[in-house]
């Protein structure tokens, strides 16, 4: 379980920035994860507590985003969900496509009090 280790340094990256901003207490901490990625939302949730604990995070709220997997299919050039249709283009059942999103691993908002 790497998830661990990427919540690890998150934390070091949101304490960073609360020290740029001075920033005293943090509420919510928002990450965007692609469903694509090697990230499970599940373990990072589980492994939070463990991670912000003594921290400035410690008390604060996570959310997380889950990004569609999503794909341009080569072929009708129109877009689908890749986890949805099983890798085929469910408009001409195409299996040449270009991935455009899903393996993103996103801060997308530090909310302060």
């Amino acid at each position: 379980m790497h998830e661990l280790g990427v919540v690890m340094a998150v934390v070091e990256k949101i304490e960073k920035i609360a020290e740029e901003q001075q920033l005293t207490r943090i509420e919510t901490l928002v990450l965007q994860i692609g469903e694509l990625s090697s990230i499970i939302p599940m373990y990072l949730e589980r492994c939070y507590p463990a991670a912000v604990d003594g921290t400035i995070l410690e008390d604060t709220k996570l959310t997380i985003e889950i990004l569609p997997g999503n794909a341009l299919c080569k072929e009708c050039h129109k877009v689908f969900n890749l986890m949805a249709n099983n890798g085929k283009c469910p408009y001409c059942a195409s299996e040449e496509w270009e991935l455009i999103s899903g393996k993103e691993f996103n801060i997308k908002e530090i909310i302060a009090c």
